[in-house]
């Protein structure tokens, strides 16, 4: 492109906003140029680790925690590419997919940093300068959970069968399968880690389940024509994620903390075990698109690896 045509489109550009052009070139004189600490905000990133304690491994787990919550918005991004789409194909569902995969494969490979890479006598002692917080109240996540699948799929296994797509949000929040993190069914009560995770976020959460009740991943795939949702490059991406994020990631985290505190309580005093494990929950966010037989094993022998489907199948 020539000068002449690039200063005619900032021309039309800053026209069509009501900004004279002028001014925004003149302003161009006294601007900095652009370095990477500035663009990247190097300095604002590297003064977020914030140690409660004199042990060296804690900033380990501090950083660990904070590249988890980044890939967690880069996940999300991604998501939104595809659920507000006005305009989807197999093609472009499937790129978007591969990416999200990426993002968790690599979060699923990473426990071996804190796997082998904090000595355990140093987590024993600073753990419990972060009670009642836990690694459990990542909005981000449960966010991702809420953009990924129909709600229902995420309802506490013994509650599915009393809710539906009537069913007020904020009754199906109450029935959430991590509801039973924190939650004694029986009485009602929830525990501090809970009571504060919704103090801060549960309206957040209500908005969100309803914007994302009908362009959610598994409705997105359903609203395709029939020719998008028998793209084999399509299912095996979302299997892939599926069984990334529901298997593999979550029995990584288990095994790390299992490691560490094995079956005692976690920093918020939850009863991890029992929501946390896939077999017991069986959280799968596109059941549709799996055997009655792999949904059944879901979490117990396929953790490994799952068929990826041909034209044969």
């Amino acid at each position: 492109m020539t000068r002449e045509e690039i200063l005619k489109q900032i021309d039309n550009k800053y026209e069509e906003l009501g900004i004279p052009a002028e001014a925004m070139l003149e302003g161009l004189l006294w601007s900095k140029p652009m370095v990477y600490w500035d663009y990247i905000q190097t300095d604002a990133l590297l003064g977020l680790q914030v140690q409660r304690t004199t042990l060296p491994d804690e900033m380990v787990f501090i950083m660990y925690h904070q590249i988890n919550e980044l890939l967690f918005k880069m996940i999300l991004w991604e998501i939104d590419q595809v659920a507000k789409a006005e305009e989807l194909s197999a093609n472009k569902f499937t790129k978007h997919l591969l990416r999200i995969s990426r993002y968790f494969d690599m979060l699923a490979s990473s426990f071996d940093i804190m796997g082998d890479g904090m000595d355990k006598d140093q987590y024993l002692q600073f753990r419990h300068t972060l009670t009642p917080a836990s690694g459990f109240q990542s909005a981000q996540y449960r966010m991702i959970e809420f953009a990924s699948t129909e709600l229902i799929n995420l309802i506490d296994i013994r509650f599915r069968a009393t809710i539906d797509r009537n069913t007020p949000f904020e009754h199906a929040y109450e029935h959430l399968y991590w509801q039973a993190a924190g939650k004694n069914y029986t009485t009602g009560q929830k525990s501090t880690l809970l009571d504060n995770f919704e103090k801060k976020y549960m309206g957040d959460f209500i908005d969100f389940m309803k914007d994302y009740n009908s362009i959610n991943l598994a409705m997105k795939f359903k609203s395709l024509n029939e020719e998008h949702q028998k793209n084999l490059d399509l299912i095996n991406a979302m299997r892939h994620y599926d069984h990334t994020v529901n298997v593999v990631w979550v029995m990584a985290h288990y095994n790390a903390a299992i490691k560490y505190i094995g079956g005692g309580d976690a920093t918020g005093g939850s009863n991890w075990t029992k929501y946390m494990h896939p077999k017991y929950q069986k959280r799968i966010f596109f059941p549709f698109l799996w055997s009655n037989e792999e949904v059944e094993n879901w979490g117990i022998d396929n953790l490994e690896g799952y068929k990826v489907l041909s034209s044969a199948d």
